[in-house]
């Protein structure tokens, strides 16, 4: 193991052959880490969630430890939250947060200040590009491509009764799905097998399966081409 200056490692940690680790990171108790792991400057791995008075998750007392695949790369300032398991050969870049009870497959790539939130499931080489949002109860299949800045949402009603507790959904997006820049997706909302849609739009309603939409709210323009389908990659 290579380490760095200020690091401080809590009991019970497991660490795989060839760890590199950089200055100033803390992992907490119990945390996993496979084989040729980098782990850079500043980083958190098995953070503990602090609740806030007012949130409706629920009220954990503690989560199991953290899970690092080998071959991951975990980026300056990111943070690991505990609960999560992040599969082999996965890219997590500087500033990332993945929250609590979250699952990321192998060789997927989470951008610059992407921030994933609780209990979400990325899928196997996927690739969520700088500052897009994953927001919490989402589902990504494999090989789902999230743009720069993309939004996605998990509540219709912004209410301020208990009614809306129950309410809260996040987005689907099954395999192949891509998502171009800026756009916003609504609640509940699924993005089917290799579905597309255009960067700036905004997404109220399921897109089909190979469909293209584009537009506020965005339509069905036309079918993705066949050579741009995931089945003839």
């Amino acid at each position: 193991m290579q380490k760095g200056q200020n690091v401080i490692i809590a009991s019970d940690v497991l660490l795989g052959d060839n760890v590199t680790i950089g200055n100033n990171v803390v992992i907490y108790e119990g945390t996993i880490i496979g084989n040729n792991v980098i782990i850079q400057d500043n980083a958190v791995i098995g953070k503990q969630p602090t609740r806030a008075k007012a949130s409706i998750l629920p009220d954990v007392k503690k989560l199991p430890p953290a899970k690092i695949g080998s071959g991951v790369t975990v980026g300056t300032s990111a943070i690991i939250y505990a609960n999560a398991e992040i599969g082999d050969d996965v890219f997590i870049a500087d500033l990332a947060t993945v929250r609590e009870r979250v699952t990321v497959g192998e060789k997927t790539i989470v951008g610059r200040g992407v921030a994933i939130e609780n209990d979400c499931t990325v899928g196997n080489r996927c690739k969520l590009e700088t500052n897009c949002y994953i927001t919490a109860y989402s589902k990504l299949g494999n090989n789902v491509f999230v743009a720069p800045c993309v939004v996605t949402t998990n509540d219709n009603f912004m209410g301020r009764t208990k009614e809306r507790l129950d309410k809260f959904k996040g987005v689907t997006v099954k395999d192949g799905g891509r998502i171009g820049a800026n756009v916003t997706v609504l609640p509940g909302k699924v993005i089917h097998e290799d579905g597309t849609v255009a960067a700036g739009s905004i997404v109220s309603r399921d897109v089909k399966s190979e469909s293209l939409v584009v537009g506020s709210p965005a339509k069905e323009i036309r079918k993705v081409p066949d050579e741009q389908l995931l089945r003839n990659q």
